[in-house]
């Protein structure tokens, strides 16, 4: 198993030969540092958790003109993450933040980061909603796959279901059509668990063959404040071949990734990562990227390209001076985490082959950002326009930073719906055209 320092170091080395790098051909920096961004103010210290007071009866998200938002599915338990099998069957990853002891949830029940957050009491399964009249609204509710440990990431490979919990990738076998899981399964990787920052997502996908299979894991902490150690395999995405062998770190220096998808006609994997807090209330910009294979992505020494972190000044230059920018700056502390590419007929052509992209919403911002679905518009593979938002009205009252709800995961139906979970709500949102 490679340490952080040399993984660190392997993707440096990867990084060096790849024809984006910010570097010049002799190999110095060629002096782009990213988009301008405010100073950093390393004095910043705001917590400003939200309060989830639930949607009103009648109260929906609000989507643009043309679409109508309607409950795809409610009362489940923190629906944080969406799947679709090939015979149209919906997979809810059911999971929220465990917390480390009981005097650590005393406390985020004592600052209200609890209910914010959604710490404690995590449902740790997945259920299958399926429509089997066509009416856009599931009639059939199961659990398809329970007793698991925060499961997040879910994908199918022929007669194979993966799952990937917060410790580790498993792998049960499938029946098509069937409502659950009736046969055991078999961890094929250990992963980290844990961590100071409570970054448990684990998110997977395959490429087009299936001969590989990508793995989302984010930092143990902020920015390595508990030391480099800490963070071994981790703020990376990590490659595996089905069977969990080989695996390498394909990026690195990825704070929190947690959305994937191949952008429509490429073989480009896209991500949005999370980005660190306690630089300002506009410091750091959470972005989404096409991620190249060995890029390195600055976590934690620079952030946006070539800015180097205050709080670590000095103490990896070689790393700075290789940091990629990423693609789109998606706003400070908005916790854009869902990403789903639409690959459907049924909305307006704007929106075909561009990204979805959940955002979970602040808290270490003195007003609130994200808590939308925010749109990118893509053209030849590539976004051709800055973001824009999609599905908004989850904020009920700024002043009091009360929310009806928090959007997180998505995922394109086959009929060309967009489905969203808001897991602070234990609802599911389906968006479509106005018939």
């Amino acid at each position: 198993m490679k340490t952080w320092k040399n993984a660190c170091l392997l993707a440096a080395a990867l990084l060096a030969a790849c024809s984006h790098s910010p570097q010049n051909p002799d190999g110095t920096p060629d002096g782009n540092p990213g988009p301008a961004l405010p100073a950093p103010d390393t004095n910043h210290d705001v917590k400003n958790y939200s309060r989830v007071i639930g949607w009103p009866e009648g109260r929906t998200p609000v989507a643009p003109e043309g679409f109508v938002v309607t409950k795809y599915a409610e009362g489940l338990r923190n629906p944080r993450w969406l799947y679709v099998l090939p015979n149209g069957d919906v997979l809810v990853a059911e999971a929220s933040t465990e917390p480390k002891s009981q005097g650590a949830l005393r406390e985020a029940q004592r600052s209200g980061k609890a209910e914010s957050q959604q710490i404690g009491n995590s449902a740790n399964r997945i259920t299958l909603l399926r429509d089997t009249d066509g009416d856009g609204a599931p009639d059939v509710r199961e659990i398809f796959l329970q007793g698991l440990k925060q499961p997040l990431g879910m994908l199918l490979l022929g007669d194979q279901f993966y799952v990937a919990n917060t410790d580790g990738l498993w792998r049960y076998p499938y029946e098509a059509g069937r409502t659950s899981i009736v046969g055991a399964g078999q961890k094929l990787l250990e992963l980290p668990a844990g961590g100071y920052n409570n970054h448990w997502t684990r998110n997977l996908l395959a490429n087009a063959d299936g001969s590989k299979i990508y793995v989302s894991v984010g930092s143990a902490s902020n920015v390595a404040e508990h030391g480099i150690e800490e963070e071994r395999r981790r703020a990376n995405i990590l490659e595996v071949n089905p069977d969990g062998s080989g695996e390498r770190i394909y990026a690195s220096g990825l704070r929190n990734p947690v959305g994937m998808g191949w952008a429509p006609g490429t073989s480009t994997l896209w991500t949005v990562v999370n980005e660190r807090d306690y630089l300002g209330d506009d410091l750091v910009p959470d972005y989404l990227t096409g991620v190249e294979e060995g890029g390195f992505y600055g976590w934690p020494y620079a952030y946006f390209g070539m800015n180097e972190d205050p709080r670590l000044a000095g103490q990896r230059p070689d790393l700075v001076s290789q940091t990629l920018v990423p693609d789109v700056a998606l706003g400070a502390h908005t916790a854009s985490l869902g990403l789903a590419f639409y690959t459907g007929n049924a909305f307006p052509e704007k929106y075909r082959g561009g990204a979805f992209i959940g955002q979970h919403g602040s808290w270490n911002r003195s007003e609130l950002s994200g808590y939308k679905v925010v749109f990118v518009p893509f053209q030849d593979g590539r976004p051709s326009g800055e973001s824009e938002d999609f599905l908004t009205g989850f904020i009920a009252n700024r002043e009091k930073s009360e929310v009806y709800g928090r959007p997180v995961g998505l995922v394109v139906l086959p009929d060309g719906a967009l489905l969203v979970a808001d897991d602070a709500s234990n609802t599911v949102w389906r968006v479509a055209p106005r018939r």
